[in-house]
C-alpha cells in the first residue's frame, strides 16, 4: 500500500523537515550533474565512484572508523543514481510522516532525532554484515525511525493510500483511508521478513536491516525526544471510508495555529 497524505495539519512551518528533503534533492541533482560530465561510457564507473566515496561501506568502516566517519552522515543523503525512483519514495515517506513529528517535537529535537535514526540504521547493516564493500546510500533508515516517532504519535491517524487491489476499487474507490500503524506495520513487518530472507547473501540491494535498525531507534528514541512536550489531539480513523479533506487551521492556513493546551501533569502522551 503507498501512502499519499495523511489528515493531520502541521501547527507550524517544518523547516528542518523541508530543509532535509531540499537537501537530498540537491545532493541527487548534484550527483547526475558528476555523472553526465563523465560522458556515456564513464556514467556507470562515475556513478560507483560517488557511491564507494560518500557510501558507507561496513568493511571500511570496520577497518578505518576514522577515515570513514564522514560517510555515516554523508550516506543519509546518497542516493541510487540510477534513477528518481529511490529517491522519490524516501522523500514522499519523508513528506507525509515528517512534518508531524517535527512538529510534535519541535525542530532542533527534530534535527538531532534524524540524525541519530540515520546513524544507528547505518551501525545496524555494519552488525549485520560488517564484511560488505557494498555502498550503502539513502535516507530510508533516518525515515524509518521517523515511521514509528509518528507510529507511537499518532497511531490512528488516518492515511489516505492507494488501493492496490482493483476489484475493491468498486467499494472503496482508488483512495481510501487506514490508521497509521496499519501502515507503518506493514512497513516493519515486510522489512523484518525480507531482512531475514536476505541473511547470508552476498550481493547488493536493498539494506534491510538498515530500515529496521533506524525503526527500532525511533521507537526507542522518540519518548526520550517527546519528554516535556504535551500530547497533540487529532482526527483518528474509525472506519474504511473515502478520504476526508484535510483540516485546516483557524488561521486558514495549515500551519500557525497556537498549540494544544497543556494537559495535566502526570499523564503520558501515549494514553491517549
Amino acid at each position: 500500500m503507498l501512502p499519499l497524505r495523511d489528515r493531520l495539519p502541521a501547527r507550524r512551518p517544518p523547516y528542518v523537515n523541508w530543509l532535509i528533503i531540499i537537501v537530498n534533492i540537491c545532493v541527487f541533482v548534484w550527483t547526475q550533474a558528476l555523472i553526465s560530465v563523465a560522458g556515456p561510457r564513464g556514467t556507470e564507473a562515475r556513478a560507483y565512484e560517488l557511491l564507494m566515496e560518500h557510501g558507507l561501506v561496513p568493511a571500511r568502516l570496520v577497518h578505518e572508523p576514522i577515515a570513514a566517519l564522514p560517510t555515516l552522515f554523508s550516506s543519509m543523503f546518497m542516493h541510487d543514481p540510477s534513477g528518481w525512483a529511490h529517491l522519490g519514495g524516501n522523500m514522499l515517506y519523508l513528506w507525509i510522516f515528517g512534518d508531524n513529528v517535527e512538529d510534535a517535537m519541535g525542530s532542533r529535537r527534530y534535527a538531532f532525532f534524524y540524525v541519530l535514526c540515520g546513524m544507528a540504521a547505518a551501525f545496524a547493516q555494519v552488525v549485520v554484515n560488517p564484511s560488505s564493500v557494498v555502498p550503502m546510500v539513502g535516507a530510508s533508515g533516518a525515515i524509518s525511525g521517523v515511521l514509528a516517532a509518528y507510529g507511537s504519535l499518532y497511531p490512528r491517524s488516518p492515511i489516505t493510500v492507494l488501493n492496490p487491489i482493483l476489484p475493491l476499487w468498486l467499494f472503496f474507490g482508488i483512495f481510501f483511508e487506514l490508521p497509521a500503524w496499519v501502515i507503518i506495520l506493514e512497513y516493519f513487518v515486510l522489512n523484518l521478513f525480507s531482512g531475514i530472507g536476505s541473511i547470508g547473501g552476498t550481493g547488493g540491494g536493498v539494506a534491510f536491516f538498515a530500515h529496521l535498525g533506524g525503526f527500532v531507534a525511533g521507537a526507542l528514541l522518540v519518548r526520550l525526544f517527546m519528554r516535556g512536550k504535551p500530547a497533540r489531539e487529532h482526527d483518528r480513523w474509525d472506519r474504511f471510508r473515502p478520504p476526508a479533506p484535510k483540516p485546516k487551521s483557524p488561521y486558514g492556513s495549515p500551519y500557525g495555529a497556537p498549540p494544544p493546551p497543556r494537559r495535566p501533569q502526570g499523564r503520558d502522551p501515549w494514553g491517549w
